[in-house]
């Protein structure tokens, strides 16, 4: 089984209470499923976009009926 990617539509901003008091969900920023304040649009539907993060690098992805999709298009807005 390999790593799944899907092509994703535009990103929504769409922060929890977390995001919107400047916290981060770990106290170092790394992780291994990292909530982001952003959504995608994925066959019609908005899906939560979730990040993994060590060192310097970050895989962003979604997760569409307990299957995990690595978004191809992985530039998130500022």
């Amino acid at each position: 089984m390999g790593i799944e990617y899907c092509d994703n539509g535009q990103f929504v901003y769409a922060p929890l209470w977390w995001h919107r008091q400047g916290l981060s969900q770990t106290a170092s920023g790394y992780g291994a499923q990292l909530t982001t304040p952003w959504k995608t649009e994925y066959q019609g539907k908005l899906y939560r976009v979730y990040q993994t993060c060590y060192s310097n690098a970050a895989s962003s992805w979604i997760v569409v009926r307990g299957q995990r999709l690595h978004l191809s298009n992985t530039t998130l807005p500022e």
